[in-house]
């Protein structure tokens, strides 16, 4: 839970270039390999651990003031392993929690070594980012619960190289740019009450050399660079746990609703609590698809599970980027980078998953595409002659090619 607060100043997006599978693979495969040998910088571990540290403060101030704390049988110092469960707990570290923020960070690193090393790594085409993004702003906070990693999940540990990066207005008003995803199964441990569940940890990174640079961040880039260490190009932003065994998907659409509600108000009692390191949100420099806000902090939730769900609904599918034509793209440049490398290519690949309409219907002609919401449906299971009751979306709905309707946007990007 929580990004890295660096409040940095956009720059200009370069618009150069034409997006290619092959070209994209080898520059995701080049990115993975840099990172993992610059992980271990003492910077990496010291940007994490003020992360930690925010984060638990915040957290402990938000539990201080709540129900918990006017327990009179609560155990002693139980509001402060509240707030580790709630960050590292959810992330996969077992308990006892660790002596202090720079401990924890150590841990971090280790399990972002560990997915590096494991992970399958995917690019995604334009067209297939554009759909993520718009099935997940059709997604509640309390959606992604309904998560089942065992159905849902198609690569168990993987790493999301992105065509370009994503800004992200936090909280606290700061930017970020998100230029990869990781993610790897793990076991989740909450105090609150004493349980484990299956959950995925999801690892954000931001771009290093991407679109948000402010003077201090330059400053730390230039430092680490001088000190004979430099910051990964893949650099570590924020750890999110999400629970994988789909415990609100047997739920109503209105208990989701309430949760979400609930979410939300817990999310502001933090965002008042880090009010100390707030930011002015700067109003220039916005990339082509605009400015991702994120008051919640739950836009990685939103986006990794619309992720997940288009690909195993259809409507995006993988395959190897050696496919897609080797002379698409001049070579890497970098004798490590094999020609092809094994990475898949995640291409937008159905304009919707339903059936074509009924016989004796008049077919509707779409000249859009758009994102549909998730909702429950009464699937029938011809083995069982039974019908049950599933969630089905978010997806994407209309004829391949056409323009995807975003809110009150329109974008037309090539598959």
């Amino acid at each position: 839970m929580g990004k890295a607060s660096r409040g940095k100043r956009e720059r200009s997006r370069d618009k150069a270039g034409q997006w290619t599978a092959a070209g994209a693979a080898r520059a995701a495969y080049r990115l993975r390999e840099q990172t993992q040998r610059h992980l271990v910088g003492p910077s990496v571990q010291t940007m994490l651990a003020s992360n930690i540290r925010n984060v638990v403060s915040e957290l402990h101030a938000v539990v201080l003031n709540s129900g918990l704390a006017n327990m009179a049988d609560r155990p002693e110092g139980v509001e402060r392993d509240a707030a580790w469960s709630m960050t590292l707990g959810k992330q996969g570290y077992r308990p006892p929690w660790p002596r202090s923020a720079g401990a924890a960070a150590a841990w971090e690193v280790q399990q972002i070594g560990s997915l590096l090393r494991r992970a399958e790594v995917l690019v995604i085409s334009p067209a297939a980012h554009a759909a993520v993004m718009a099935a997940a702003a059709t997604l509640e906070p309390a959606d992604v619960s309904t998560l089942d990693r065992d159905r849902d999940i198609l690569v168990p540990t993987g790493l999301l190289v992105l065509p370009e990066p994503v800004v992200v207005v936090n909280p606290t008003g700061s930017l970020s740019d998100i230029k990869a995803f990781g993610w790897q199964f793990i076991t989740q441990h909450q105090i609150l009450p004493t349980a484990q569940y299956p959950g995925v940890q999801v690892t954000t990174f931001m771009d290093r050399d991407g679109p948000v640079q402010p003077t201090g961040w330059r400053q730390a880039v230039s430092q680490a660079r001088a000190l004979g260490s430099p910051l990964p190009p893949l650099m570590p932003d924020g750890m999110y746990g999400m629970r994988g065994d789909a415990c609100l998907a047997e739920e109503s659409p209105e208990k989701l609703a309430h949760l979400s509600r609930l979410y939300r108000e817990m999310e502001k009692a933090r965002t008042q609590a880090s009010q100390w390191r707030a930011e002015p949100v700067p109003e220039t420099g916005e990339w082509g698809g605009g400015r991702v806000d994120d008051p919640y902090d739950d836009f990685v939730a939103r986006y990794i599970f619309a992720f997940f769900r288009l690909i195993t609904q259809g409507i995006t599918a993988a395959g190897p980027s050696r496919a897609t034509g080797r002379n698409t793209a001049a070579g890497s440049g970098d004798a490590s980078v094999p020609e092809d490398p094994d990475v898949r290519v995640i291409r937008l690949a159905a304009p919707s998953p339903r059936p074509s309409d009924p016989a004796g219907e008049t077919k509707r002609v779409y000249h859009h595409r758009w994102p549909v919401r998730m909702h429950k449906v009464r699937q029938w299971y011809p083995s069982r002659q039974e019908h049950r009751v599933i969630w089905r979306g978010p997806y994407i709905k209309g004829p391949a090619g056409a323009p995807l309707m975003m809110g009150e946007k329109a974008y037309l990007v090539d598959s």
